[in-house]
């Protein structure tokens, strides 16, 4: 594992983080949802997730973990990394309230209404970083493989934070009305992906076998799908368009399956 491609796995996890500021631009400049484009998108990156767990990850840390510890015991890690994955991501979602939950998507147009559901911008904020904070670990440690996975996973994740860049900078401008302070705060919100990479840096590099990489391949794959399935299409379905949401799922399992084939 080279430092050049250490450097990269920060700068595409920052990237997937901070595009949480795009959504709160959308809420604070569209007067209305692009109900059509968000629900595309979200089936989009739950496809691209999908597909390069079940397809690329788990099959990778599958291969480290036989070659460790054979057959029968490789595949029981295999399946209790996957599902410690899942179990992460679930008690950090059972952990915040469902009224601050980032994941509670709103349209641009509820900021016009509802002004009794005012949050502080910090309480809000700390909610995001706790929620966001493993998704950071999942997108760093992702990529520190090759770029034809860390590269999707990375888009799977921006689309992801878009929406939850306008969940966050709503309530805040409920709570403010500032639009500004909305923005910065939301954008603030998506760090808290770049400091996972941080921690997983200087407490998972120290570790790092092909055991390791085997463990975090899986727990990675649970967390993504939980979000797929939780999260990404749930949100789609909210806008009722399943139809446009299951196209972007398709279309998201497509572009997946073609850039790995090209890398093949």
């Amino acid at each position: 594992m080279t430092e050049q491609n250490v450097l990269l796995a920060f700068i595409l996890t920052a990237i997937a983080g901070l595009s949480t500021g795009i959504g709160s631009l959308i809420a604070l400049i569209a007067k209305h949802t692009n109900t059509n484009f968000l629900c595309a998108s979200l089936g989009f990156s739950a496809g691209i997730m999908l597909y390069v767990s079940f397809m690329e990850m788990i099959p990778q840390g599958k291969l480290e973990l036989v070659s460790a510890y054979g057959e029968k015991l490789g595949i029981l890690y295999l399946i209790l990394s996957f599902f410690a994955g899942i179990t992460l991501i679930n008690l950090i979602d059972f952990a915040i309230p469902k009224s601050l939950n980032p994941h509670e998507i709103q349209g641009v147009e509820d900021m016009d209404k509802n002004r009794s559901l005012k949050r502080t911008g910090i309480v809000i904020a700390l909610s995001i970083a706790i929620h966001n904070f493993p998704e950071g670990i999942a997108t760093f440690t992702s990529a520190l493989g090759s770029l034809d996975v860390a590269i999707p996973i990375t888009i799977a994740i921006a689309i992801h934070n878009i929406p939850e860049g306008i969940a966050v900078a709503v309530p805040v401008y409920h709570a403010t009305n500032n639009r500004k302070k909305a923005f910065w705060l939301s954008f603030a919100s998506g760090l808290a992906e770049p400091f996972g990479a941080l921690i997983a840096y200087f407490f998972l590099m120290q570790f790092w076998t092909p055991v390791m990489n085997g463990i975090i391949l899986a727990a990675v794959s649970g967390i993504m799908v939980f979000i797929s399935l939780d999260e990404l299409l749930p949100s789609a379905e909210k806008y009722g368009k399943h139809h446009i949401s299951i196209m972007g799922l398709v279309a998201g399992m497509l572009l997946m399956a073609f850039s790995l084939y090209l890398f093949v």
